[in-house]
């Protein structure tokens, strides 16, 4: 894995951006999800057996510590509220990724707190729990890499930090290691969700914008903007998550936000599964 990600200008929307690679640090293990979990990564964990996790069954930390926990030789065990009898049968994207790395997922019919309450009761000496999204403390040692990385950078072309969010994680761990701005944008739920997510981790640090979406997008759901929107950005060079961050440039376009670096947080291998959808929806 690479120990930096490269920073790359990228022209988009008649403006001139960066672009924190974060999609180019491995194959396999990219984007935040390589830097929350690397912590656990790094280090030798004798007694740990098994790790749990939960969330959505296309999820990209899912998908990740799969990853790991094939690396460490560790058990994984993954909940989630529901899965849909046709990716059952038609396995795709980080679901399919994640159960060819040795994945057990159990569906158990909760979410939001009833989920985590369930999941984090299921701790014992031999289990490493780990939150949706990497929402742990441990997150942070990684994160602050990534803030070290961009820092200097940042301050030399006087520019934002941007990222859209699920849990808040990054965001809020790289806001915490830095001093200059950070925004973003929720992704999952609405800016009141994010903030209940942010404050599960401690104060929201001072340099930390949360900026509401230009309109509700429901989370999973397809729209035809946001696809056709994402094809736009990979025509303009880079290829970005078809999940995330359509929301999160269609948040630097509405609010005309200027010298941003965009942080890449990985979580291609979700696009196939959504291509798919996309093209059988819309005919595409």
């Amino acid at each position: 894995m690479l120990l930096f990600s490269p920073i790359t200008p990228f022209e988009f929307n008649n403006q001139v951006f960066y672009v924190k690679r974060d999609d180019l640090l491995d194959k396999n293990f990219n984007g935040n999800k390589a830097r929350k979990f690397y912590y656990f990564l790094k280090r030798d964990f004798p007694n740990i057996k098994k790790v749990i996790s939960f969330g959505s069954n296309q999820s990209n930390a899912m998908y990740s510590l799969s990853v790991l926990a094939k690396i460490k030789g560790w058990e994984f065990i993954y909940y989630t509220n529901h899965i849909s009898s046709y990716l059952k049968n038609n396995p795709q994207g980080n679901y399919l990724y994640a159960l060819k790395n040795g994945m057990k997922i159990i569906e158990c019919g909760l979410s939001n707190e009833e989920m985590r309450n369930f999941v984090l009761n299921l701790r014992d000496k031999n289990t490493l729990i780990i939150e949706e999204g990497g929402r742990v403390k441990e997150s942070e040692e990684g994160i602050k890499n990534l803030a070290d990385e961009i820092k200097e950078f940042a301050k030399k072309h006087n520019l934002k930090i941007f990222l859209p969010s699920g849990t808040g994680a990054t965001a809020f761990f790289l806001a915490k290691n830095l001093d200059i701005e950070v925004i973003t944008t929720p992704c999952v739920g609405d800016k009141e969700y994010l903030l209940k997510q942010l404050f599960l981790l401690g104060e929201i640090p001072y340099n930390l914008t949360v900026l509401s979406p230009r309109k509700k997008f429901i989370f999973g759901k397809l729209y035809k903007e946001l696809y056709l929107l994402w094809k736009e950005l990979k025509l303009s060079g880079i290829e970005f998550d078809l999940l995330y961050d359509p929301i999160g440039w269609d948040t630097i376009k509405h609010y005309n936000l200027k010298n941003i670096l965009y942080i890449h947080q990985g979580g291609l291998n979700g696009n196939e599964s959504l291509i798919k959808r996309y093209k059988y929806k819309f005919n595409f």
